[in-house]
């Protein structure tokens, strides 16, 4: 496929014809399809809590669902040494054959697996299991397919190349929207909800047949060839990228200055966004789902441009630059989308606040491990009504040993009662009246119980949500050729695959759960941002002063 040619200079460049360009784009095609399987739970995350977690309360199911989806994030650092190794020692062509068997395979699985009703608690288990399988996989195949295509890249469009590899995140999520809408219209939400859900999974297997026809078809990188061929490869990767402190110490730097500031503007503009609009805000799923695909298939070619641009100027002016921008105007974006996509509820907030008094010592987390325990006091069953029904409010301290009262607004005040102190049944249908009469307050007080679709002012969504997509394209475009740049031949794959897994994996992973449940604790809708906000500015000044420019670097050197 590639040829390998010596400059004058000796510089070791190799010139990339159409026929490499080709691979290059196939190797892309290849990666896209990896994300649409990674990405399925998530965009699926309420109907894979009813299916799988349904033995625990809807509270818990959804933490549990968003661990779940966490989980496969939590391993990709592990996935990374694993595969990372693999690929310095046997090349990175046998690498991604493997990433994308174990990917398709257990996506396959999560498609035909019976639901908690039918085999229990072996279900959610499974379940894990899958995503822990896909986190492995996704661990070692980014790093594989930037160090590919950055190795094939003729000097001075290595930001370029590399950006189709960039786009195939974003291209895997709208490709896996398109699939779950284009069931949903075809078999209907009822049906959807109960088997359609199983389609989008299943479909993976034909997508993997696919993807293996393109994989075989690849030669092996230039650079990895001429390394082989000089027998300077190394023999201890692992030790040669985390034992020896002159590179782990870049290790360290590529993390902190680079991608958890860029892994939390990534999650927040595009997985928070839509968790923000479906869970918080109480908008249609389907009606998400297209707004946001619109405004990604919209924002994607700016990955290539902020590619192109970063052969240019940089890659690090662009990256750290996005995360400032992002970190300066999450607050007002968010603020603007909540008034944009449900404004009765936004109007509902600012007429009517809701108030809770409670005593501190009657408020426990409410996340239960096993789901047995039955929050039954008085701030717990105030609160827990609260944020299932998406409302914001704000918490005040009440004299021991009070009840706890919500409030809305300057007239009404609706008192709880104390759950643990009634029997079971008692208890049930105390609650039942409460809920009722909770509900009818927040109603009488503006308080819409879902998103009015016919009053989301869809142009302005789309547009709040190209803007955090632009973001996005602004930190991811020109990472992969960032980190590629970093380290040396023999232990490339290895060494820049960690720091993009700890990044995406743990800082950008995790920001669903995260800003979930900073959100649960404070009751202000808008206080999870401050988790990607604080993340951002962090590399922005450790970035700016640690990570040095490479995008002249001679990868062959």
């Amino acid at each position: 496929m590639a040829t390998d040619a010596t400059t004058a200079s000796g510089e070791g460049e190799h010139t990339v014809g159409r026929s490499d360009r080709l691979v290059i784009l196939a190797s892309s095609v290849g990666t896209v399809i990896e994300w649409y399987d990674f990405y399925l739970y998530g965009s699926l995350a309420a109907i894979i809590t009813v299916q799988f977690f349904s033995g625990v309360n809807e509270t818990t199911g959804y933490i549990f669902a968003l661990m779940a989806f966490a989980a496969g994030f939590a391993v990709r650092p592990f996935g990374a040494i694993v595969f990372g190794r693999l690929g310095d020692l046997w090349g990175r062509k046998n690498t991604f054959l493997v990433t994308m068997l174990l990917m398709g395979l257990s996506t396959f699985v999560v498609g035909l697996l019976p639901p908690y009703a039918v085999i229990g608690i072996a279900a959610p288990i499974i379940l894990v299991l899958m995503r822990l399988i896909q986190g492995l996989a996704l661990g070692g195949e980014y790093g594989g397919a930037a160090t590919y295509v950055a190795e094939h890249a003729p000097k001075g469009k290595r930001g370029f190349y590399t950006s189709f590899i960039q786009i195939t995140a974003t291209a895997g999520l709208i490709l896996s929207l398109a699939v779950i809408l284009g069931v949903r219209f075809a078999v209907g939400e009822e049906a959807f909800a109960e088997w359609g859900w199983r389609v989008p999974f299943l479909v993976s297997i034909l997508l993997l047949g696919v993807s293996l026809w393109i994989r075989l078809k690849l030669a092996e990188s230039p650079s990895f060839k001429k390394m082989k061929a000089e027998g300077k490869g190394s023999k201890t990767p692992l030790k040669d990228s985390f034992m020896k402190w002159p590179n782990l110490k870049l290790v360290l730097i590529a993390l902190v200055g680079l991608t958890a500031g860029q892994a939390v503007i990534w999650y927040t503009g595009q997985f928070y966004a839509l968790f923000f609009l479906e869970r918080v805000l109480r908008v249609d799923a389907s009606l998400v789902y297209v707004l946001l695909a619109i405004a990604l298939l919209a924002a994607s070619p700016f990955f290539i441009f902020w590619g192109w641009l970063s052969d240019k100027v940089g890659r690090k002016p662009i990256i750290l630059a996005g995360c400032l921008i992002a970190a300066l105007t999450y607050m007002p974006l968010f603020n603007a989308l909540t008034h944009a996509a449900n404004p009765r509820l936004a109007e509902a907030a600012a007429s009517a606040p809701v108030v809770v008094y409670a005593d501190p010592a009657d408020c426990n987390l409410q996340f239960d491990p096993v789901g047995k325990t039955v929050f039954n006091h008085s701030c717990d069953l105030a609160k827990s009504y609260l944020a299932k029904a998406g409302v914001t409010y704000t918490n005040v301290k009440a004299p021991a040993g009070s009840v706890a009262e919500v409030r809305i607004g300057d007239q009404t005040v609706i008192n709880s009662f104390r759950g643990d102190a009634l029997p079971a049944a008692d208890f049930a249908a105390r609650k039942k009246t409460w809920d009722a009469s909770l509900g009818e307050a927040l109603a009488a007080a503006g308080y819409p119980a879902k998103a009015d679709s016919a009053l989301v002012n869809k142009p302005l969504v789309v547009l709040i949500l190209f803007i955090l997509g632009f973001y996005v394209t602004m930190v991811y475009g020109p990472i992969a050729a960032a980190l590629v740049e970093m380290f040396p031949t023999k232990i490339r794959y290895t060494s820049m695959s960690l720091p993009y897994h700890i990044g995406n994996g743990w800082f950008g992973g995790f920001l669903p759960t995260t800003a979930f449940a900073m959100v649960a604790a404070t009751g202000n809708i808008y206080y999870g941002l401050w988790y990607p906000i604080v993340v951002a500015l962090a590399t922005v000044v450790l970035g700016f002063l640690l990570v040095k420019e490479g995008k002249d670097v001679d990868l062959n050197a």
